[in-house]
């Protein structure tokens, strides 16, 4: 249920998409105490992204689960940063990231809804 969307300027080859996609998913995993087999990752890069007037590295997330802690966002944001900040080389604030709770009657899986 757990969905981290990774978007970023920084050129990604297959070697580092695939390391990025198991680590953060491992970290979603750990960090919100939940299966790892539920959590989706996806990483893509854009190169045509902007951020402070400046085209430097950069990356924007999405993190979107059932039941997000509020109280948990900044532990959420430290590791993700810290995730970027080892596989991409990013600076902790050139990554903006964007959480959202999702009401378990508007996520679908396996034919049904949780």
């Amino acid at each position: 249920m757990p969905l981290l969307k990774i978007q970023t300027n920084v050129p990604v080859d297959d070697a580092t998409a695939n390391e990025l996609l198991a680590r953060g998913s491992a970290t979603v995993a750990e960090q919100l105490g939940k299966p790892e087999r539920y959590v989706m990752v996806s990483v893509e890069h854009n190169p045509h992204m902007l951020f402070a007037g400046s085209a430097d590295p950069l990356a924007y997330l999405e993190l979107k689960s059932i039941g997000l802690p509020g109280d948990r966002t900044a532990d959420l944001s430290r590791a993700l940063a810290d995730l970027l900040g080892d596989s991409l080389d990013l600076a902790p604030d050139r990554v903006y990231i964007e959480f959202a709770d999702a009401a378990r009657h508007m996520w679908g899986w396996n034919g049904g809804t949780f």
